[in-house]
C-alpha cells in the first residue's frame, strides 16, 4: 500500500498529496493541498523535500453576502465611492484600507481618528453591513452629516460610559444619538454645570485597559456581527437590528440635522481621542450595502 508522507511546514502539519497527472507548462510539480487550492511545490534547499510555494497562491474570490434588494456601496477592492473627510472633528488622517475584501479603519496616531464619507447623499434608506471591532475601539455610523461630523449617529461602541444615553455595559450598541452638537430630542433650556473641582475628582473609565464586562446576548464580542439600520422620514425614525435582534426604535422630536438636512452622506467613524482607543485597535466592515426607500417612507 502506498504511504502518504507527513511533512512539518512551519507550525502546521501537512499531508503531502500525490502530484497531479502532469506538471504545469514550466515543468513545476503541482499538488492540490486542499479542495480548490492547488500550489506549486519546490525544495527550499538541496536534500529537503518539496513544500508548497504559497507565494504563487491564487485564492478564489471571497463570498459576498448582500441581502436581496440591496445594492453594494463598498466594492471590496478599494475606496471608490467614498472619501476621507478633511475637516472631521475626530481627525483628518485616519487610516482606511482594504484587505482581502474587508474595509479596515484605525487611528493614524494616538488620538487621531476621522470619518470615511460616501460621495453620494442618501435620504431614506436601509443600510446593511457586517462589523467586527476590536475591544474597546469606538465607532459609529453617521447619517445626514456634515463633513465636520455634525449630524445623526447610530453608535457602535460597546464600552460602558457615563453618558446619559448609556444605561450600562454594552448599551452603546445601536443607540440613536446626535453627534457634533446635534441634539436628538428636546434641548433643555439650561444645562446643569459641573463644578471644575467635582469634574476633576470624578473617576474616569480606563478605556485603554477596559475590564472584561458582560455584553448583550445579541452581540458577538470580537466576531463578525450583522448590523441593519433603517432611517425614514424628514424627522428621522431610526430602527436598528444587530444579528437579527431589534435593539432600538426611536423617532426624533423634530429634524435637528444641520440646516434641516433631509438627505446627506453616510460616514463610518474612527473615534478620535486616546481614552476610547487602544494602540493597534482595528475596526472592520464588509458587505456594506444599501436599499433606498421612497421619499414618503416613515
Amino acid at each position: 500500500m502506498r504511504r502518504i508522507a507527513t511533512l512539518l511546514v512551519g507550525h502546521a502539519t501537512l499531508a503531502a498529496m500525490p502530484a497531479l497527472a502532469a506538471p504545469d507548462k514550466d515543468g513545476v510539480e503541482m499538488r492540490e493541498i486542499s479542495p480548490g487550492l492547488t500550489l506549486p511545490f519546490r525544495a527550499l534547499a538541496p536534500g529537503l523535500p518539496p513544500v508548497p510555494d504559497y507565494g504563487k497562491a491564487k485564492a478564489p474570490p471571497l463570498p459576498v453576502a448582500i441581502p436581496e434588494g440591496f445594492t453594494p456601496i463598498f466594492n471590496g477592492r478599494d475606496l471608490a465611492g467614498w472619501h476621507v473627510s478633511k475637516t472631521s472633528r475626530h481627525g483628518t488622517a485616519p487610516v482606511f484600507e482594504v484587505r482581502q475584501g474587508i474595509l479596515m479603519g484605525m487611528q493614524s496616531a494616538p488620538g487621531q481618528g476621522g470619518q470615511l464619507v460616501t460621495d453620494r447623499k442618501y435620504r431614506n434608506f436601509e443600510l446593511s453591513f457586517d462589523f467586527k471591532p476590536d475591544w474597546s475601539a469606538d465607532s459609529g455610523v453617521f447619517f445626514r452629516t456634515t463633513e465636520e461630523g455634525a449630524g445623526y449617529q447610530v453608535t457602535l461602541d460597546y464600552v460602558s460610559s457615563d453618558r446619559a444615553y448609556t444605561a450600562g455595559p454594552g448599551l452603546n450598541l445601536g443607540s440613536f444619538i446626535g453627534e457634533g452638537g446635534v441634539q436628538v430630542g428636546e434641548v433643555p433650556a439650561t444645562s446643569p454645570k459641573l463644578d471644575p473641582a467635582q469634574a476633576a475628582a470624578k473617576p474616569q473609565p480606563d478605556y485603554a485597559h477596559p475590564p472584561i464586562e458582560p455584553v448583550p446576548d445579541f452581540w458577538k464580542r470580537e466576531q463578525w456581527n450583522h448590523v441593519r439600520i433603517r432611517v425614514a422620514g424628514d424627522v428621522p425614525h431610526v430602527t436598528v437590528w444587530i444579528n437579527g435582534t431589534q435593539v432600538s426604535d426611536t423617532t426624533d422630536t423634530a429634524n435637528h440635522a444641520v440646516g434641516g438636512m433631509v438627505a446627506g452622506p453616510i460616514a463610518l467613524q474612527v473615534h478620535g481621542g486616546w481614552q476610547r482607543w487602544r494602540p493597534g485597535d482595528v475596526l472592520r466592515w464588509r458587505n456594506i450595502a444599501i436599499r433606498e426607500l421612497p421619499k414618503d417612507a416613515k
